[in-house]
């Protein structure tokens, strides 16, 4: 985590120069001077403590979260896969059956395509070549 380092040391050097110049630009005596000098530090170093321990608590907000996370999405693909097994044992049978009328309908056609072949041999809308005797 070097930029988290990175910002606090930022921080921490921007605030004893701001307040180093504050001190030595304000007009004051050496008592007063000193304890501002000390109530700032007292102040900085304050500051500085309260961020280290929120990006301290954001650090492992953010690890429990990710955690947290891990669980679900594992939790989640669990669910998932279960629900696919479920509807592949609900599925199976079904796909045989179906693949057996499937089977019995291509039968038929075939039936029915003999049929119409052989119908279509007999019509009798073709003239017929029997004689036929008028008495």
């Amino acid at each position: 985590m070097p930029n988290g380092k990175s910002l606090a040391l930022g921080i921490l050097a921007g605030g004893v120069i701001g307040a180093a110049c504050t001190l030595f630009n304000a007009p004051s005596s050496g008592r007063d001077f000193r304890e501002n000098a000390r109530l700032k530090s007292e102040n900085l170093k304050n500051t500085v403590l309260s961020l280290k321990e929120d990006g301290m608590q954001l650090r492992d907000q953010i690890t429990q979260t990710s955690k947290e996370g891990a669980e679900l999405i594992k939790e989640l693909s669990e669910d998932v896969k279960t629900s696919i097994e479920s509807w592949k044992r609900t599925v199976a049978p079904h796909q045989k059956n179906i693949q057996k009328y499937l089977e019995q309908i291509e039968e038929s056609l075939k039936e029915l395509e003999e049929k119409a072949k052989v119908d279509q041999n007999t019509d009798p809308s073709q003239p017929s070549h029997e004689v036929i005797n008028h008495q």
